[in-house]
């Protein structure tokens, strides 16, 4: 059974295996080491390889299964299956269980496990337990086919297999052969999916002669660049980018790319100044607070594009939501814009070059700070890697303050980086086995900025850079605790208690870890010029660890001396306030 199973998904589309071993698994994992046609994964930790096989599924594009014992090992992929689930990543779950008259009575290592994952699997089922029959043979065979086209069919998501066993685990007796694979065609979104003709045209009028926005949020494997850009360029529209979206960098033209929108929504001055009427919405839910309640604030319509099957609308602020492909979406709406601009003429740009002449501002304002700053400051790590990364490189950004830090000094950039990160559910633990997952599949170099408490929460996941022998560069910055909660309002409302319990200094000494895993650790000094030791870490193989040592408590006022240069900048260009002009209230914008 086990050999039809696997031949199966191999024919589907399922190369690569993750395998945290156990003895209930055994069937699965002697199948999978012994067939030379897959690409099996070890792992010893199974909450880190369930972060693994995603880090293997973002980087490859294509659905890694993911293999379990019975017992709590499975319950231990629940964060990854949640993540896989809200970051529309295919993960096919293969978790082997006792058999069905064992559960419920006490057994050992018998939990419940079907339906163990609820809502964040697309499916679950489970496999019957071998009769010898040639009907269960053919039922297994159309379960792994089925499975798998659920798991890549848009939205992807994780799908769950439930694999009971009864022993002997290897029974040597059982001669049947296993049943040839059957073709799977499935059928993704294309131009055949965009919606009719007369809603395209509807949504072109909505869009015509109107002050929008193309605002693009996180994706797995990235937006259409160049559909996207195209379609700004016809509409005259700016693009606000998130760093995981796919348009930060590599990007064939940045005339209306601007990255630095979380900055500039920290002006009031330049809220002020703009007051779109549209957004059209791309990807998923962006990290800026500021850019959440300028929305909040201007109230604009907003058309969100996704998948068929998705809905995307973290602020239930949706006018429109549009179920198409991105591209194909972007193709036809600006052949439609375009024809009806032939007739009436173009917009006259005023509109776009505020945008670009304020992101323009705002990039000289965060160099003149960043320069005038002689310490250690976290915001400068962005830009840092930048400069250090080469085409063909991946980063992977952890969450907390690195996607955030990101998000507003990682700049738009002509070189091909693919900038990745979980930001479906994002919790901070499992960035390192992703990263790992990723350093496993990338063709290019691939490093990691990461804090010091979500390196902790997962220092496991260095267990698979050593087994593998992967080259990864770890950029750690380090700032002793939870950095993040010095800008939220517990910093201030409860400061008697907030150093134990939010700032949560751990005051470990990450050398010996690192160590431990065959890693090379450094510790960077100086307030800047790290760029090249990044570089050169780059091209060593194995793991390198750098580690910055950042102050939390003086990053706060670091940050808002940044995004005071920018509105200074800002207002000095833009000048007064108009008359009239509507303004958010005093701190309104600024978390």
């Amino acid at each position: 059974m086990v050999r039809t199973f696997i031949t199966q998904l191999r024919a589907s589309g399922v190369q690569h295996v993750v395998i945290a071993p156990g003895s209930r698994s055994t069937p699965l994992t002697y199948a999978f080491a012994r067939d030379a046609s897959f690409t099996p994964w070890l792992h010893l930790d199974e909450r880190s390889a369930g972060y693994f096989a995603l880090g293997l599924a973002r980087q490859l594009r294509a659905p890694v299964a993911l293999v379990c014992t019975s017992g709590t090992a499975a319950a231990n992929f629940a964060p990854a299956v949640a993540e896989a689930w809200l970051s529309r990543l295919p993960l096919v779950l293969l978790t082997a269980d006792r058999p069905p008259e064992l559960r419920g009575i006490g057994a050992n290592q018998t939990i419940e496990q079907v339906g163990m994952y609820g809502a964040h699997v697309k499916l679950a089922t489970e496999l019957p337990i071998a009769d010898g029959t040639e009907s269960l043979l053919r039922q297994v065979r159309s379960t792994a086919a089925r499975m798998v086209a659920l798991a890549i069919e848009a939205p992807a998501g994780p799908v769950h297999i439930n694999v009971p066993f009864r022993e002997p685990l290897l029974d040597p007796s059982v001669t049947l052969p296993a049943l040839p694979a059957v073709e799977t065609i499935v059928v993704q979104a294309t131009v055949a999916g965009l919606p009719s003709v007369e809603a395209m045209e509807r949504i072109a009028a909505e869009c015509l002669g109107r002050r929008g926005l193309i605002i693009c949020g996180p994706e797995s494997y990235g937006l259409p660049a160049p559909a996207i850009t195209a379609l700004a360029a016809v509409l005259g529209w700016p693009v606000l980018p998130d760093p995981l979206s796919g348009l930060r960098s590599g990007v064939g033209s940045l005339d209306h790319i601007v990255a630095t929108y979380d900055p500039l929504l920290r002006s009031a001055r330049f809220v002020a100044e703009v007051d779109p009427e549209l957004v059209l919405r791309f990807g998923g839910t962006m990290a800026s607070s500021p850019l959440q309640q300028f929305l909040a604030f201007r109230r604009p319509r907003q058309i969100v594009v996704d998948a068929p099957g998705g809905w995307r609308d973290a602020d239930a602020e949706a006018s429109i939501v549009v179920h198409a492909d991105t591209a194909a979406f972007c193709d036809s709406l600006s052949r439609i814009v375009s024809a009806r601009r032939g007739a009436t003429g173009h917009e006259d740009g005023s509109w776009l070059a505020t945008w670009m002449d304020a992101d323009r501002t705002a990039r000289e304002a965060i160099r003149l700070a960043l320069e005038a700053i002689d310490e250690p400051f976290e915001g400068r790590v962005s830009v840092e890697l930048a400069d250090a990364l080469p085409d063909g490189a991946t980063l992977v950004i952890g969450n907390s303050m690195a996607i955030r830090d990101a998000e507003a000094f990682y700049p738009a950039r002509m070189q091909q980086v693919r900038l990745v990160g979980t930001r479906g559910a994002s919790g901070i633990d499992g960035v390192v086995s992703t990263a790992a997952g990723a350093a496993a599949a990338a063709d290019g170099p691939v490093a990691l900025v990461i804090g010091d408490l979500s390196f902790f929460h997962d220092l496991n996941g260095l267990w698979a850079v050593q087994r593998h022998q992967l080259s990864l560069t770890v950029l750690l910055v380090n700032n002793d605790g939870g950095g993040i909660f010095h800008f939220l309002s517990q910093a201030e409302s409860a400061k008697d208690e907030f150093e134990e319990w939010w700032g949560t200094p751990h005051g470990l000494e990450f050398r010996h870890a690192v160590e431990m895993y065959g890693g090379t650790y450094e510790r960077l000094s100086g307030a800047t010029g790290w760029a090249p030791r990044v570089a050169e870490a780059l091209q060593r193989p194995g793991l390198t660890v750098l580690e910055l040592r950042t102050d939390r408590v003086r990053n706060v006022p670091l940050h808002r001396e940044v995004w005071a240069r920018v509105d200074a900048a800002l207002r000095a260009t833009l000048g007064e306030v108009p008359d009239g002009a509507s303004m958010p209230a005093a701190g309104g914008l600024h978390p």
